[in-house]
């Protein structure tokens, strides 16, 4: 079982989704989140943060050590909690969780008046969306399979 969590940016422009896997880290880990327009003002450090195409996570490291409590191998890095999934976007990007389910139900709609579209579209829209995701620059879709 996950948890997903929900937070606005320090601007409060801009909202990420969370997902904590086996739920090993909490919310009380993310200690600010930056969207890009914020972000702008934020001295990056790599010791407490991370970032993705603009948006910025400061980490309480030592609020995810004592969550991590040995349960995560080798050491626990920002970059660990984020690439990891302990401590990440709910999806590839932060709307991910919102556009994505939005994007299937648009295909779905298209079984009812075009089925053979429908199964086109289908087949090919994962791969063309992770493709898009790469070329936007999102972490994750850089890093997926």
């Amino acid at each position: 079982m996950c948890m997903a969590y929900e937070r606005k940016c320090n601007c409060g422009a801009g909202a990420a989704a969370f997902h904590f896997q086996d739920n090993i880290i909490t919310e009380k880990a993310i200690r600010d989140l930056f969207c890009p327009s914020c972000a702008k003002t934020v001295v990056f450090d790599d010791a407490s943060m991370v970032s993705d195409n603009g948006w910025i996570i400061r980490y309480d490291m030592e609020t995810a050590q004592f969550s991590a409590n040995g349960k995560i191998p080798g050491d626990l890095t920002p970059d660990v909690l984020f690439d990891g999934g302990y401590c990440t976007w709910n999806g590839i990007y932060p709307g991910d969780h919102i556009d994505s389910v939005r994007e299937r139900a648009e295909i779905t709609a298209l079984a009812k008046t075009s089925p053979l579209e429908y199964i086109k579209k289908l087949k090919t829209w994962a791969f063309e969306r992770m493709e898009k995701l790469k070329n936007e620059g999102w972490r994750k879709a850089q890093n997926a399979a």
